[in-house]
């Protein structure tokens, strides 16, 4: 008798932890860090959700949609980190 295949875990579950974390990251580096330095912050949260989506698919430890998945994550992250740099950058042009 064989033993019935267990459910497989979602394999976006890490694409959604990888943007929920950038967002917090784009959010946190925004409220605490200098003007001057955003984009350099920007950039090391930025290589943070690459290492973060990594480690994610990786633990999932499914090869299909591998690329996929990474791309997705990535690509979300940068587009959230850009679109919160941004409104930060637009907030910074408002006088106070």
């Amino acid at each position: 008798m064989s033993q019935p295949a267990l459910a497989p875990r979602n394999p976006f579950g890490g694409v959604v932890v990888v943007w929920g974390v950038a967002f917090v990251a784009a959010i946190a580096i925004g409220i605490f860090v200098p003007e001057e330095w955003r984009v350099q912050w920007l950039l090391i949260g930025f290589g943070g959700s690459i290492l973060l989506t990594f480690a994610s698919q990786l633990w999932y430890g499914q090869s299909a949609g591998f690329i996929f998945r990474t791309a997705a994550s990535v690509l979300g992250a940068l587009l959230l980190l850009g679109v919160v740099s941004a409104g930060f950058g637009l907030a910074a042009l408002v006088p106070a």
